[in-house]
């Protein structure tokens, strides 16, 4: 079974620092992009940061901020944030998928290319002003 397992989210107060940790489990995901995506409350989900290969690609609401980073002997993948505001408040979720991820009129947008497409539970991020 291939599972995706997110540690570290907590509650932290503003201009704080956490480190969300991604865990994988049943395959070797060194070969797919992974990503980091978050859901506020009442919001849908958006796209925070990917890392494919050693190219990384960030939201610009958390740009200079956060930062992906992966340790493939360990099959995991990691986020450290740092600055954090209220407004970074939501569950974090890990992906991995078959995706290819480029910016787009300064955005970064993904397509998925194949069809391995997971997601972890979520860890709580809560950041107190």
């Amino acid at each position: 079974q291939v599972l995706l397992k997110e540690s570290g989210g907590g509650l932290v107060q503003t201009g704080g620092s956490l480190r969300l940790s991604c865990a994988a489990s049943g395959r070797t995901f060194s070969r797919y992009a992974m990503g980091w995506f978050r859901q506020a409350p009442g919001k849908e989900r958006e796209f925070v940061a990917a890392i494919v290969w050693n190219n990384t690609y960030y939201a610009d609401s958390v740009k200079g901020r956060f930062t992906i980073s992966r340790d493939s002997a360990k099959n995991s993948v990691y986020l450290r944030m740092n600055s954090l505001k209220p407004e970074d408040t939501a569950v974090y979720y890990c992906n991995a998928g078959e995706k290819e991820y480029y910016y787009c009129s300064g955005y970064v947008c993904y397509d998925r290319v194949g069809d391995l497409d997971i997601w972890g539970q979520g860890t709580m991020v809560t950041v107190s002003s």
